[in-house]
């Protein structure tokens, strides 16, 4: 698997949502797919992220198959970018685009382990896998070096600094059916946003251009209001259709 840049961050258990939302923002061009382990488990990310107003859809077994034809369609076209999923989603997926495979929880057998980061660096193409490692995890990593051949490469992240901000809670995230092809960019949204809408800096979170799509988080005491002025509004001298993620 030589394609593949695999990396795996020593960590403790109280760190991980904070390292996870840090590769986030460090993510480039592409889809991403976060493997948990548990449908719970899953569900419970995916609601956790959107709160932090990461675009952000959850893939498990509970759903219905129409349920899981919806999300894989909006995982595919860009409309959603980042998919939390068991493992159900490590075998069988026609995802042409994927730089970055995560583990946010350690598969349970280093062949699940495998199949999972082999969703990236497809095609002779290269790839990034993230695996998130707890002390509790750590006695798996022996079986995946076996089994790949290679040794892991370890990181250690940085404490969180003491004055960090905790994270932003309570954000909604909002699609704009425009992007880059469009010509729009982060300060044409914030803008808009700071202006027409009167939004105050504080209430707008991370902002995600893509080629077709943007998304905005908004605090979700404004969400109502910012999409009102938006869907109400021009961006670029025009109307692009503004909606909230499901």
């Amino acid at each position: 698997m030589a394609q593949i840049e695999h990396t795996a961050f020593d960590i403790g258990d109280a760190d991980k949502m904070r390292i996870l939302e840090e590769l986030l923002d460090e993510r480039g061009e592409g889809s991403i797919i976060i493997f948990g382990r548990t449908k719970h488990g899953v569900n419970k990310l995916a609601r956790r992220l959107q709160a932090s107003g990461y675009p952000v859809a959850a893939l498990q077994g509970n759903l219905s198959q129409n349920a899981r034809d919806r999300v894989m369609e909006d995982f595919r076209s860009g409309q959603i970018p980042i998919l939390v999923a068991t493992n159900v989603a490590a075998r069988g997926l026609d995802i042409k685009d994927m730089p970055v495979v995560i583990n946010y929880d350690m598969a349970l057998t280093a062949d699940i382990h495998l199949h999972r980061i082999g969703r990236t660096g497809r095609a002779g193409g290269k790839g990034i896998a993230w695996t998130l490692c707890t002390p509790y995890e750590r006695h798996r990593t022996a079986a995946i070096e076996e089994r790949q051949d290679t040794p892991l490469s370890w990181q250690t992240p940085a404490p969180a600094s003491p004055t960090q901000k905790p994270l932003t809670a309570g954000m909604v995230t909002l699609i704009i059916d425009g992007g880059r092809q469009d010509k729009v960019r982060p300060g044409d949204l914030l803008g808009a946003l700071t202006g027409d809408a009167g939004l105050t800096a504080d209430a707008i979170g991370k902002i995600d251009i893509y080629a077709t799509r943007a998304y905005v988080a908004i605090n979700r005491r404004s969400a109502d209001h910012a999409l009102r002025a938006l869907s109400a509004g021009k961006i670029k001298g025009r109307r692009f259709r503004v909606r909230k993620l499901a």
